[in-house]
């Protein structure tokens, strides 16, 4: 596994941009291979806008629930200090890595994306630590502690995995910006934290507010 690997398949998307390890404003704890914002700032050829339309980096973005997610875990390490985690949608790979400073005993970085998956790996190998890398979730096997996603919910397609998670995991906790009142009966909104994808893609500022939900371990499962 290489920087050239995961700027190879960078290329097949966007051939003139590049990955720079980068430290993102608010997180200065971890470095990740990112994007060069040089390469975002300009206009994209038809079918530039194309293929990233059919084949998002996503990997190559902090984004910002991402960002304030291992934020908070970085700032409350007691919340994972020992248990075994899993990243849902993982991409970069941030806040599988906050997890591991900040103590989780195993951290699971699970993704479809092939290169989220490299992403991950040489991220961690950036920050000399180590993780569990997986392509499937439904396939990890043994006890998850705390399962954790951060903008997952704007794919409709997701939601009923929220009711999956918490019957995964003891303790879920859900980062998203896009969504602003998640109606389920197993999750509570506990906080709202500062968020901003990077490179900055000069999203509306709406979209720099995070809500954060937990689990409800109370809550009982629809009927």
């Amino acid at each position: 596994m290489t920087q050239q690997t995961l700027t190879d398949a960078l290329h097949q998307v966007l051939p003139d941009a590049e990955l720079t390890p980068t430290r993102v404003p608010g997180l200065p704890e971890l470095e990740l291979w990112l994007l060069d914002p040089a390469n975002l700032d300009r206009a994209f050829a038809a079918d530039e806008t194309r293929r990233l339309l059919e084949h998002p980096p996503y990997w190559g973005f902090c984004w910002g629930s991402g960002l304030a997610l291992a934020r908070w875990v970085l700032d409350n390490p007691a919340e994972v200090r020992g248990k075994r985690v899993l990243d849902f949608g993982a991409g970069s790979g941030v806040v599988a890595l906050a997890c591991r400073m900040a103590g989780a005993s195993e951290v699971i970085a699970c993704d479809l994306d092939a290169p989220a998956l490299q992403a991950c790996a040489l991220n961690a190998r950036l920050n000399d630590m180590r993780i569990t890398l997986s392509d499937d979730y439904f396939a990890v096997s043994g006890e998850i502690d705390l399962l954790i996603a951060a903008d997952v919910l704007y794919d409709v397609d997701n939601r009923p995995l929220l009711d999956h998670f918490a019957g995964r995991a003891s303790q879920v906790l859900i980062a998203d910006s896009r969504v602003r009142d998640l109606v389920h009966p197993r999750y509570q909104r506990s906080a709202i934290l500062p968020g901003q994808t990077w490179p900055d893609l000069g999203e509306p500022l709406e979209f720099r507010d995070v809500s954060l939900y937990r689990l409800d371990p109370g809550a009982s499962a629809p009927i």
